[in-house]
C-alpha cells in the first residue's frame, strides 16, 4: 500500500517539485511551481509543500496566512499529470487541512482557496473535503471556505 506525505521543499528536492507538470488544458488554472517557490520567499507564514507518493514527488502545494484576510488559504495545489486520477489530491488536501489545524495557533476560523469556475475537478475535490463555496473573488475566482 503507497502511503502519501507531505514534505517541505527545499534545496533538496526544489528542482523535483519544477519539473511537475499538468495537462495541458489544466496549466491556465495553476501558476508554475518555479514561480510559486519564488514567491512564497518573499510571503510570511507562508510554506510551500511537495506531494509524495512514497519516496516520490506527484504534486505541490502552498499554502499560508493572507494578510488582507488573516485567512488560511491554499494557494497553490497542483498534481502531476501522471499521477492524476489515483485519489492523490484528494488525500493530499486532507493532509494540508491537518497540517493548517497543527499550526493555527491565532484560532484563524478558516481555510480559504480559489480555483477557477471552470475546473469541475476542483470544485468536485473541494467540496468533497468539506469546502463549501462562497462568493466569487473580483479577480474573477470562485471561492470556498473550510470551517477549521
Amino acid at each position: 500500500m503507497s502511503i502519501i506525505t507531505i514534505q517541505s521543499i527545499n534545496k533538496g528536492n526544489w528542482e523535483e517539485a519544477i519539473q511537475l507538470s499538468v495537462k495541458e488544458e489544466q496549466k491556465s488554472f495553476v501558476a508554475s511551481n518555479l514561480y510559486s517557490i519564488a514567491e512564497v520567499q518573499f510571503l510570511e507564514n507562508f510554506y510551500a509543500k511537495g506531494i509524495y507518493l512514497d519516496n516520490i514527488m506527484v504534486g505541490f502545494a502552498m499554502y499560508g496566512i493572507d494578510p488582507d484576510d488573516q485567512n488560511f488559504w491554499i494557494s497553490r495545489l497542483m498534481v502531476d499529470e501522471v499521477y492524476q486520477g489515483k485519489g492523490i489530491g484528494m488525500e493530499a488536501i486532507k493532509l494540508i487541512i491537518d497540517d493548517i489545524k497543527s499550526i493555527n495557533r491565532y484560532e484563524i476560523p478558516y481555510i480559504m482557496i480559489g480555483y477557477n469556475q471552470s475546473n469541475e475537478y476542483a470544485r468536485n475535490a473541494y467540496k468533497k473535503a468539506g469546502f463549501v463555496e462562497s462568493e466569487i473573488a473580483p479577480w474573477g475566482e470562485q471561492l470556498a471556505r473550510y470551517k477549521l
